[in-house]
């Protein structure tokens, strides 16, 4: 009787370490899961420069391969989406790491191989705000083109919007080219000499936070901004 209380207390034991093993397997596998990550702009490291590599061999993307998620890396990953019929979105998601070829399994702890930094080099800045300003105002003269920028930097710097160039112009309904595809232009070098000059500091709209077209106005809340100045024909608000 004695032997076989000791056999059955083997047994509910193994049982126990059996279901015990299981558990942490288990859970260790939802935590790998857990932890895939998209990589999107801002992010660093191997994984990034993965792709890098992978855009560059096959056309999509003419900068360095530096592991750094910046804006030409962002319209890359946005222009190969759109040729292979995917969510243009500029996140190198699921769907978008087969189509480029990598095993997501492989990629269970992606989120350990980049670090997230906070804003984009000067550079990446300079592009995108060119992109916008191109998008915005390139039928405006060049001074039309900085106030644009600066409308920009200075919604950078307020407390009501984000504090990053990306940021601001992503914000969702906030500038009409992003939305409706003028944007994505290639700039020209006057754009792309308005936004050097709207980063450096110069503001000719006096601080404005908002500018509009009044003849092509759809969101009339606008005209209750305060005006500072009309400049081409674009007026600048606070």
């Amino acid at each position: 009787m004695k032997n076989y209380s000791v056999s059955r207390i083997k047994v509910v034991l193994l049982i126990l370490i059996l279901f015990t093993t299981f558990c942490v397997e288990l859970s260790t596998l939802n935590m790998s899961i857990k932890t895939m990550s998209n990589l999107y702009w801002g992010n660093s490291g191997s994984d990034v420069s993965r792709v890098q590599s992978r855009l560059k061999d096959w056309g999509y993307y003419d900068g360095p391969v530096d592991g750094f998620f910046g804006v030409r890396t962002w319209l890359a990953v946005r222009k190969f989406q759109a040729n292979n019929g995917l969510n243009v979105t500029g996140i190198v998601d699921d769907q978008t790491k087969v189509a480029l070829g990598f095993n997501i399994s492989k990629y269970t702890s992606i989120s350990s191989t980049y670090t997230p930094v906070t804003s984009t080099t000067t550079n990446d800045d300079v592009y995108l705000l060119a992109m916008l300003i191109n998008g915005e105002a390139r039928g405006e003269p060049f001074i039309g083109k900085v106030a644009v920028g600066a409308v920009v930097m200075n919604r950078v710097r307020s407390p009501m919007f984000p504090h990053t160039i990306a940021g601001v112009i992503f914000q969702p309904g906030a500038f009409s080219a992003v939305d409706d595809g003028q944007m994505w232009l290639p700039p020209t070098q006057d754009c792309i000499r308005a936004a050097q000059d709207a980063i450096a500091g110069w503001d000719p709209t006096g601080g404005a936070l908002y500018y509009y077209n009044a003849s092509r106005v759809q969101n009339y809340w606008i005209f209750n901004r305060p005006i500072i100045t009309q400049i081409g024909n674009h007026i600048f608000a606070r």
